[in-house]
């Protein structure tokens, strides 16, 4: 019996999409981006758009068990809020930024996966909403939809790496604190250093 080679076809759909994008790419692009014929290709996928959405299931499934991982981390709500807001950029970024059609696969009006973008970002935003609340955090729903506002304004400018000065800015306004894991590893430090 062969392998299972659904991830790799779609690890060749991604570089078809990002490549050509949704339109462009057909099913011998894909087949020939993994090495398969056209017929092996379909033991795997249905069609062109089954592998379009399995792949944007896969990409936003990954990126959710980051921001899952994050919200539930043992940690000050500082990091937690910037954690499952950079799962957020983690799926946006990075290969994304260089390829004119990511917003293929990510954007949430997109013919094929807009739906899956649509229950991220709701997943998203519940999680969010809720280290919020365990955070005190006033109108934590709000506060929510105001700190995604912020990171896509983030994204459109390509300055992610102010992810967590915004966010410190914003927790600090809301009166939250804003310890994060860098002043708890520097702390013990500066306590041995005035010994």
């Amino acid at each position: 019996m062969p392998a299972d080679r659904t991830a790799d076809v779609l690890d060749a759909t991604l570089r078809c999409l990002l490549r050509y994008g949704v339109r462009r790419t057909t099913m011998d692009d894909i087949a020939a981006e993994v090495g398969l014929s056209r017929s092996a290709v379909y033991q795997y996928v249905r069609n062109k758009d089954d592998a379009v959405r399995r792949l944007a299931a896969r990409l936003h499934e990954r990126a959710l068990q980051h921001a899952r991982a994050a919200a539930h981390a043992d940690a000050p709500a500082a990091d937690r809020v910037h954690d499952v807001l950079a799962a957020k950029l983690e799926l946006t970024a990075g290969l994304f930024a260089e390829s004119p059609h990511a917003a293929e696969l990510l954007d949430e009006q997109a013919r094929l996966s807009g739906d899956i973008c649509r229950g991220f970002t709701a997943d998203l935003t519940a999680l969010l909403t809720g280290v919020l609340t365990d955070a005190g955090a006033p109108r934590p729903a709000d506060t929510a939809q105001i700190l995604f506002a912020l990171t896509a304004g983030l994204l459109s400018t390509e300055r992610t790496d102010l992810l967590r000065p915004a966010t410190e800015i914003v927790l600090n306004g809301l009166g939250i604190p804003i310890a994060s894991r860098h002043e708890r590893i520097e702390s013990p430090n500066l306590s041995r250093g005035s010994i």
